[in-house]
């Protein structure tokens, strides 16, 4: 039973997360284990002292969580038992929005578009050099290429050590 309107799930989440000084940065819906589980990823919002300092932790997911949890009982979006997950986004945190993109610019990416893009590429793994007017610039190998922000169909920060 998967009939549930993510797209109204995140209407119910983010504003309860965006209250809380946090914001939200993927919310997935998925069976797994044989259970539903409804799992929040939440950061902090860039200009935040909390972004500089560290990221999110135990106390900041247990106060979402909470606080979700509530709002999800209220609104009896879900008709189905599940488990509520909130988690920081990690070090490979998704890209979602224009705003993410340009948040990380001049971090390494990894980007999957729906359609090709140039020589009908649809991977690029470089870094990203900019985001505005609905599209994002990643450099690779010292070719930038632009690409709708609405034809990423996956896009992750990749792990530098």
């Amino acid at each position: 039973m998967k009939n549930v309107d993510t797209q109204k799930l995140i209407e119910i989440v983010r504003p309860v997360v965006d209250g809380l000084g946090y914001d939200l940065v993927d919310l997935q819906w998925l069976h797994e284990g044989g259970h539903w589980v409804l799992r929040a990823l939440i950061d902090h919002p860039e200009h935040s002292a909390n972004a500089v300092t560290g990221g999110v932790g135990l106390d900041d997911c247990a106060r979402v969580s909470h606080a979700v949890s509530a709002e999800l009982d209220v609104a009896d979006a879900i008709h189905v038992a599940f488990h509520l997950e909130v988690s920081s986004p990690g070090l490979d945190r998704p890209l979602k929005r224009e705003s993410d993109f340009r948040r990380f610019v001049g971090k390494k990416a990894r980007i999957r578009t729906r359609h090709p893009v140039g020589e009908s590429r649809r991977n690029f793994s470089g870094t990203l050099v900019g985001a505005e007017g609905g599209k994002v610039r990643i450099d690779v190998d010292g070719q930038t290429y632009e690409i709708p922000v609405d034809d990423v169909e996956k896009a992750n920060l990749q792990v530098e050590l």
